[in-house]
């Protein structure tokens, strides 16, 4: 009688905790789903790699598949145009689209501080000496129209410039970047690490502007410029909230795991071709983005109006349109994240 009393209660404990995992998948609104990002090697996602490498989506009970652009810019014409559903990318194309009449909201972070760096080409300008030098000049970023493009543009702009008085080039992500500079085809650039590091490292590159440095990122743009973050449609976070909050867990859980880890433990997460061959620049490399990672997956609250001043410098558009900037991003998502894994 004991036996069965024992064997009964076994039973109903295992069948109680199996069942949140059976309740939570039936919640899921869209379970499997695309998330579109320009450079996933960069370490400016690298919460979002964590997240995969590590299990959190499918922790979540999400099946996510991550496709991969050259550019930001194309990551985000991806979900506008139907064959992706988030974007992992920066926040201010949430500003810059509602200007075009598309309502998208920035739900988890990822960076608090661009990470972008404008550098000049050692080879092809010795001698510069003033923003005001890149005047007719080739500049590479990622991709027209991306967070590196507009990055570059502010800088331009403080210095009196106008986009259309340089000539943009996109050079990817990776390896073709490095050797546009080292051949000598672009005499700027605005980007990212690892490739940054490589260059700056070889001597090849002198910096400019660095967002890597939070201080620096919010002396350049006059306030908390958030960067990479998941972002999707309105209707879509509408439509699928438990969805959008299984995203934000799994994120909010990267980052904070990313702020706990030491070098040799991000090495053995991150895939082995991101490291461009280097592991010891990687490292570099990491260890220079690191403090311009979110912490904890929040929107900083002033984030938004500083990404619409740098954005209205530049383009006359936005400086007129009416932006509705509480419309473009929330911490809904994020608070309950931080809620469900206070330590990650």
């Amino acid at each position: 009688m004991q036996r069965r009393h024992f064997l009964g209660r076994s039973a109903a404990a295992s069948s109680l905790l199996a069942l949140p995992t059976w309740l939570h998948a039936q919640t899921l609104e869209k379970p499997k789903l695309t998330i579109a990002v320009g450079g996933k090697n960069l370490l400016y996602y690298l919460p979002l790699t964590v997240a995969e490498t590590l299990g959190y989506f499918k922790a979540e009970g999400l099946d996510v598949q991550i496709v991969d652009f050259a550019g930001g810019s194309q990551a985000l014409r991806a979900v506008v145009g139907g064959s992706a559903d988030v974007v992992s990318g920066a926040f201010e194309h949430t500003v810059n689209m509602q200007a075009k009449g598309q309502r998208l909201r920035a739900f988890a972070l990822q960076g608090r501080a661009p990470q972008i760096v404008l550098a000049v080409n050692k080879k092809t300008m010795p001698n510069f000496k003033l923003v005001a030098d890149l005047k007719g000049k080739k500049i590479g970023v990622t991709a027209p129209g991306s967070s590196t493009n507009v990055m570059a543009n502010f800088v331009l702009a403080k210095a009196g410039l106008k986009p259309t008085d340089v000539s943009f080039i996109g050079v990817g992500a990776t390896n073709a970047a490095i050797a546009a500079i080292r051949q000598g085809s672009i005499d700027a650039l605005s980007h990212l690490d690892p490739v940054i590091t490589i260059l700056e490292r070889a001597g090849d590159i002198r910096v400019v502007t660095d967002t890597r440095i939070v201080a620096e990122a919010d002396k350049v743009f006059g306030g908390p410029m958030p960067a990479a973050c998941l972002y999707a449609p309105q209707p879509f976070i509408d439509k699928n909230p438990n969805t959008v909050q299984a995203l934000a867990n799994a994120i909010v859980r990267a980052d904070k795991w990313i702020q706990a880890a030491g070098p040799g433990e991000i090495i053995k997460v991150v895939p082995e071709g991101f490291l461009l061959n280097d592991r010891a620049v990687y490292i570099d490399a990491f260890l220079k983005s690191k403090p311009a990672l979110s912490v904890d997956g929040l929107i900083p609250e002033q984030g938004a109006a500083t990404a619409l001043r740098a954005l209205a410098s530049v383009d006359p558009e936005i400086a007129k349109a009416q932006i509705d900037l509480g419309a473009v991003w929330t911490n809904e998502f994020a608070k309950k994240a931080n809620a469900k894994y206070p330590k990650g």
